[in-house]
């Protein structure tokens, strides 16, 4: 059976750089965002925060709360190796979904970061879906809390806290990957 490892957090908290450590030593990594992107491209939208953001929640109302993490599975079940990460988990129904397929092999990894330092990252990575104002952050704070990520991240086996440098960072990520 394949061991995951599956990173929860807020916005800019640091799940896709914990990812890029995986990657890094050659772990895949699947990001459970990548699969709303898809969707997004698939319908001939632009990958906007706004149309990302718009298409999860649909995905989430009409596929069920869990809908992100149903069409990861089998993406998952693909990959023939020991370690895995997943990039990206935003819900209890997505951790419950997981759990009841992988079971013990699934550990959820919460990584806190406070709202002003996750607002600096957000400007500096400069991605298209990102926000350029710290309420807008705030705004997509909030949706995601609704789609239940608040619970997931409060039901992780792991809390690692990122608000020191990104060296710090990336060591306790490969410490935690040391631990599996």
């Amino acid at each position: 059976m394949t061991k995951i490892l599956a990173f929860v957090g807020m916005p800019a908290s640091g799940k896709s750089e914990a990812a890029s450590v995986l990657r890094d030593k050659g772990i895949t990594v699947i990001n459970m965002g990548d699969v709303i992107r898809e969707e997004v491209m698939r319908r001939g939208m632009k990958p906007t925060d706004a149309n990302t953001g718009g298409i999860g929640t649909e995905m989430r109302e009409n596929e069920g709360s869990d809908a992100v993490a149903k069409r990861c599975i089998p993406k998952i079940k693909t990959i023939k190796e020991y370690f895995i990460g997943i990039d990206g988990v935003r819900s209890v129904y997505e951790v419950e979904r997981f759990k009841g397929t992988f079971g013990s092999d699934f550990t959820l990894v919460s990584v806190d970061s406070p709202l002003e330092l996750r607002f600096e990252r957000v400007l500096s990575r400069k991605r298209s879906d990102d926000m350029q104002d710290i309420s807008d952050l705030q705004i997509r704070d909030e949706r995601e809390l609704g789609w239940g990520m608040g619970e997931a991240m409060k039901i992780a086996d792991v809390v690692i806290e990122n608000n020191g440098t990104l060296e710090e960072f990336r060591e306790k990520i490969t410490a935690l990957m040391d631990h599996q």
